[in-house]
């Protein structure tokens, strides 16, 4: 019943179907990476460095790690074999956060490098099932919303669950967060394993999606490399921004506003990103033309990266509250740094027609980003120590801001440039993005 219903591949219950499977399953993914973090680890040091910061490092190296295999696995997985490799992956994490809690400190840090290593490639497997369809856009929100809201919400049931059971030990939290989720990742995986293939008008709209070889990956790098680049720098800085916020958002509030402050704040501030960023990022599948497309998100981009930046300025000379900053600056780094998973590649594809799919340009650009943050925690540890954890974050959101500025500006020339020379040299109607008369598209299949 289920599949036949979903053979529309723009009907209401398919959309709401794949919105539904791609953020459970990526929500229930981040019960076993993120609440560890929500523990202090007070007084615990390694190697001179706060134990919570080798911790986070530490998964973060295998959270990279993962990243740079995924260029290889992810870009080049068959569709019949996704469902195991998503379910490996989410087991292999939990079995690691067992040895987290059984392995005594300080020599438990390994195995958040072993948590973290799988745990890269199942955002990939997930984004699998939904791109190169005509709405990508409005599905992959499931994907967005779950990344900003797991966080928030995973931080106050970790704080609910400790404080109704104090005897779980920090080192047990994450393994019996884990173990609570995992009924309900089995469920959402289900879900995406009954979705269909893309039809043949959403390969019309925006190119089928094929695994990719060796070949494809030179060819799409020697002819679009530099504008690829400005996105993969720009991306880099705001994973990095983004990880630093999120990591360390406890140590964060007790900066701005001591230590007496709501619990649930997590939940609210990213509970309203999220609200924001799908109001925005959503109707980005509305515009059909794919240089449209392009431009509309580019412009989405730049409005996010101004808003954190001058969030941060307006903070900084005490205009607005530290709940207005945190949640402008959450809101604009995700409205810069979810169109570029979701959509502009997505977008590029289609115009280009590139034989090329998602997953080989996001997590070059996830692998880029996750040796950024690697980067600032140990910068931080080193030649910032003393500096407090809210400084470093306004100090790198200016920087953010003005470089991921210029890099996108690039970025869009180029890419207007590439878009307009290779007119030229098509005949008429035949152009990276042919015209395509929506009257003769059956959209109801």
């Amino acid at each position: 019943m289920f599949k036949k219903r979903l053979q529309d591949s723009s009907g209401i219950f398919f959309i709401v179907w794949c919105l539904l499977a791609s953020f459970g399953t990526y929500f229930c993914m981040y019960a076993f990476r993120k609440p560890f973090n929500t523990g202090l680890y007070a007084n615990l040091e390694l190697f001179g460095i706060g134990y919570k910061s080798v911790l986070i490092i530490a998964q973060v190296m295998g959270y990279m790690l993962s990243k740079f295999i995924g260029i290889k696995v992810i870009s080049e997985l068959q569709p019949s074999r996704r469902i195991r490799l998503i379910i490996a992956l989410i087991l292999f994490a939990e079995v690691s956060l067992l040895g987290f809690g059984l392995v005594p400190y300080p020599y438990n840090f390994f195995f958040l490098f072993l948590n973290g290593l799988p745990l890269g490639m199942v955002w990939g497997v997930i984004f699998s099932f939904l791109e190169g369809r005509r709405f990508t856009e409005i599905l992959g929100m499931g994907l967005s919303i779950s990344i900003i809201a797991a966080s928030g919400v995973l931080k106050t049931v970790y704080m609910e669950i400790h404080d109704l059971f104090p005897f779980i030990s920090e080192f047990w939290m994450p393994f019996t967060i884990g173990l609570v989720f995992l009924p309900l990742f089995c469920f959402f995986v289900w879900m995406l394993s009954v979705i269909p293939a893309p039809n043949d008008t959403d390969k019309l709209l925006r190119a089928e999606r094929q695994p990719m070889n060796a070949e494809d990956k030179r060819t799409v790098i020697r002819k679009y490399g530099p504008g690829l680049l400005c996105i993969l720098l720009s991306y880099c800085l705001l994973t990095t921004l983004r990880d630093f916020r999120d990591n360390f958002s406890v140590e964060i509030w007790n900066d701005i506003s001591g230590t007496h402050w709501n619990k649930a704040v997590f939940s609210q501030t990213e509970l309203l990103s999220t609200l924001i960023v799908v109001c925005c990022v959503a109707p980005l599948s509305l515009i059909r033309s794919n240089i449209r497309g392009f431009w509309a998100t580019q412009g989405l981009i730049i409005f996010g990266i101004l808003m954190s930046g001058l969030s941060t300025f307006l903070f900084y000379q005490a205009w607005i509250s530290p709940f207005m900053w945190m949640l402008l600056l959450g809101t604009g780094l995700f409205l810069a740094y979810i169109p570029i998973q979701i959509a502009i590649f997505e977008r590029l594809i289609g115009l280009f027609k590139m034989k090329a799919n998602a997953g080989f340009f996001v997590y070059g650009c996830d692998a880029t980003g996750y040796l950024g943050s690697v980067g600032l925690l140990l910068y931080r540890e080193f030649f910032m120590k003393d500096l407090r954890w809210s400084r470093v974050l306004m100090q790198f959101s200016y920087v953010m801001c003005f470089t991921c500025l210029a890099l996108l500006l690039l970025s869009l020339v180029f890419f207007n440039r590439k878009y307009g020379i290779s007119k030229l040299f098509q005949s008429p109607g035949a152009g990276p993005e042919p015209p395509v008369n929506m009257k003769n598209i059956t959209l109801h299949q």
